[in-house]
C-alpha cells in the first residue's frame, strides 16, 4: 500500500514538473532536425524565463525591419521625423527581384506616400525595398544600431540592408541577433522603454496586423488570438541551405497576459515546411504552458 502511494506521489511530482516548463516538449520537437534552433520565451506578468540555445547570435533577415522600425518612431519622437510627411517612391527606390507589396502597389510610376504608410508595409508586408527607405532616411544601419545600444540592447548587430544581403549570402550572418535579445527588446518596447506611449501603441498595432509567416507562430494558437510579431526568411541558396526562418511576437493570453517568444531556425538543411512547422509547434507547446 505505502509502495503504491509513493509511486502515486512521484508519477504526480514527475507529472507537474513537467507542467512547470516546455523544455520536454521543444527537446521532442526539435532533436532530430538539421538545424541550429535558437528559442526564448518571456513571461511578462510572472517573469517566467526559458530559453534553448537563446545567447546564439544568429541572423534575423527580416526581423531587423522591427528595430528598424523602432528606430524611425524614435526619429519622429524626437521631432526628426514626422508620420505624415511624404515620402518620394520610384523605380530607383522601387527595386524589382526582391519582396515589395509597396512596389507592386505603385508600380504604374513615381508617387509620394506618407512615411506612415512605408512603416507598415515594412513591418506588417515585410516589405524589403520599404525597409532600405527607412534606412536612407535614417542614414543607414549605424542609426540603428546606436538607438539599439543607447536602449541597453545586447546581443543585437545590424550592419548591412536588405539590397546587401540579396547580393551576398554571408552578409545576413552580420546582421544578427539572440534569440534572449529579441524577448528583451519585445518587453522593452512593451514597457515603454523604447518609444513614447502614442509610438508604442503604433507600433504594436502594426505588428499585431502583420500578414505573413501565418503557418509559423500563429500557426496553431486560436484564431484571434492577439498577436504582435515580426517574420524573417531567407530562402534557401543553392546547396539547399536555409540561413533563417525565423518569428518574434508578444503574445496575449485569454486571461489578459503576456508573453514574448523569439525562435530562430538557422542552417537548416529540413524543408520550409518542416521548418516553419517547428516553429508552429514550438508556439504550441509555450501557448499551452501559459493556458495549463
Amino acid at each position: 500500500m505505502k509502495k503504491t502511494i509513493l509511486l502515486c506521489l512521484l508519477i504526480s511530482v514527475l507529472g507537474f514538473a513537467q507542467q512547470q516548463n516546455p523544455d520536454s516538449k521543444i527537446n521532442s520537437i526539435i532533436q532530430d532536425k538539421k538545424a541550429t534552433v535558437g528559442i526564448s520565451v518571456l513571461g511578462f506578468e510572472n517573469g517566467f524565463k526559458y530559453d534553448k540555445n537563446g545567447d546564439q547570435k544568429l541572423p534575423m533577415q527580416s526581423v531587423f525591419k522591427f528595430h528598424i522600425a523602432a528606430a524611425v518612431l524614435d526619429f519622429v519622437d524626437h521631432g526628426k521625423l514626422s508620420m505624415d510627411q511624404k515620402v518620394s517612391l520610384s523605380a530607383s527606390n522601387l527595386l524589382p527581384d526582391t519582396w515589395s507589396p509597396l512596389r507592386d502597389k505603385y508600380s504604374t510610376g513615381s508617387a509620394a506616400v506618407p512615411l506612415s504608410e512605408i512603416i507598415e508595409y515594412t513591418v506588417a508586408k515585410s516589405d524589403n525595398n520599404g525597409c532600405d527607405i527607412l534606412l536612407k532616411l535614417l542614414g543607414g544601419t549605424k542609426t540603428v544600431q546606436k538607438f539599439m545600444d543607447s536602449k541597453g540592447v545586447k546581443g543585437f548587430q545590424i550592419k548591412y540592408n536588405e539590397a546587401e544581403m540579396h547580393r551576398d549570402w554571408n552578409a545576413q550572418y552580420k546582421n544578427y541577433s539572440t534569440a534572449v535579445s529579441a524577448t528583451e527588446v519585445l518587453k522593452k518596447l512593451y514597457d515603454g522603454k523604447l518609444l513614447s506611449k502614442k509610438s508604442t501603441e503604433y507600433l504594436m498595432d502594426v505588428m499585431l496586423s502583420t500578414s505573413t509567416g501565418m503557418n509559423k507562430l500563429v500557426g496553431q494558437l486560436p484564431k484571434g488570438t492577439p498577436v504582435a510579431r515580426k517574420t524573417g526568411a531567407s530562402g534557401k541558396n543553392n546547396a539547399g541551405l536555409t540561413g533563417a526562418e525565423n518569428e518574434i511576437a508578444i503574445v496575449t493570453l485569454p486571461d489578459g497576459k503576456h508573453y514574448a517568444i523569439a525562435v530562430f531556425v538557422s542552417n537548416s538543411t529540413e524543408t520550409q515546411e518542416v521548418n516553419c512547422k517547428m516553429i508552429s509547434d514550438i508556439s504550441k507547446s509555450v501557448w499551452d504552458y501559459f493556458n495549463k
